[in-house]
């Protein structure tokens, strides 16, 4: 499993990154239990298992909601 943290567009309000939260965890490949969704500071922690999904898959996921990923890395 990697660790990753990404860092969104600056969000209004909380529910929008309770929708991110949600789909992210409806990834395959993601360990679900790991998801933490920040929202004071618009950044979503993870675990996920790169055999399965990528780093860029998951923004992709993001991007495809209408919301942008400002840069994400892998820690």
């Amino acid at each position: 499993m990697k660790s990753a943290k990404i860092h969104l567009e600056t969000l209004g309000c909380p529910l929008c990154m309770q929708k991110i939260e949600a789909a992210v965890k409806k990834l395959d490949g993601i360990d679900k239990e790991s998801v933490e969704a920040i929202y004071h500071t618009s950044i979503i922690k993870l675990k996920f298992d790169e055999g399965k999904i990528s780093l860029g898959d998951i923004e992709g996921t993001i991007n495809s909601m209408g919301f942008e990923v400002n840069k994400s890395q892998i820690t």
